[in-house]
């Protein structure tokens, strides 16, 4: 069986398998969302059993399974109505197929020269920072005590960043460089959300200054690790900060 078929499986059966939270009672859907993200590890694993080692590839697994249980938790904060859902597993469906190509070039890209190498990581940038506002929205969605709501972000920051930076250089043995970059960026992002705990922001405008952040963060790491990391290319991300921080200012009611 080729890898484009192996694609469209494991983005069929994913689907399928999402398609099924229609039918389920709420006291089940965190089961079937980790159910869901077990399987997306093991599709995939199938899917690009050729390129994975016990390396650094295994993180090509990250992202998917991040992606599965974002827009997981995501169906759940939507109206139950089908139809209005239906658009999501189209999402859904596209994402996870577009993720089995992006993943396959990375892993070929280890040994290889591709020369669509570069769309990947750009597919993949986006896909990171989706990811990232669809589980940043949820946690803060929960309305949980501080202590607990910056250690999860952080914690789940983590492996958005670790493989996001892996992707610049596609090593595929540990770097110690990579992993402490990411460490500090999901340090970074967890001050943030402790900040934005206290400020009178809504979810969503909340969610969105936080993915800004990831967006900030992963573009100058990834241009460090790429040795493009010019003055230029820092003003360009400083400006978006400086821009979104101001916008979120100016839209608070301090009034309460």
């Amino acid at each position: 069986m080729n890898k484009r078929k192996r694609f469209l499986i494991t983005s069929l059966i994913l689907s399928f398998g999402f398609t099924s939270f229609q039918f389920l009672e709420n006291q089940y859907r965190f089961y079937a969302i980790g159910l869901l993200a077990i399987m997306t590890i093991i599709l995939f694993f199938f899917s690009l059993r050729e390129g994975l080692e016990k390396n650094m590839t295994l993180l090509t697994l990250v992202l998917p399974t991040f992606f599965t249980v974002g827009v997981g938790i995501f169906w759940f904060l939507l109206p139950v109505n089908f139809l209005t859902r239906l658009p999501i597993i189209a999402f859904y469906a596209i994402g996870i197929y577009v993720l089995c190509l992006t993943m396959n070039i990375f892993t070929v890209a280890t040994i290889r020269t591709i020369a669509l190498l570069r769309a990947a990581r750009g597919v993949s940038f986006v896909l990171s920072l989706l990811t990232s506002f669809l589980i940043f929205d949820a946690f803060m969605s929960l309305k949980i005590p501080v202590y607990y709501l910056v250690p999860l972000i952080s914690f789940f920051a983590f492996p958005i960043f670790f493989q996001g930076f892996w992707t610049s250089s596609l090593e595929r043995n540990y770097e110690r460089n990579v992993f402490n970059i990411s460490f500090y960026s999901s340090l970074i992002v967890g001050e943030i959300a402790a900040m934005l705990y206290f400020w009178p922001v809504t979810v969503v405008v909340g969610s969105l200054c936080l993915t800004v952040v990831v967006y900030i963060l992963l573009g100058l790491g990834q241009a460090k690790i790429e040795t493009r990391l010019f003055y230029q290319t820092i003003r360009e991300y400083l400006l978006v900060g400086i821009l979104v921080f101001t916008a979120m200012f100016l839209s608070t009611h301090w009034s309460g």
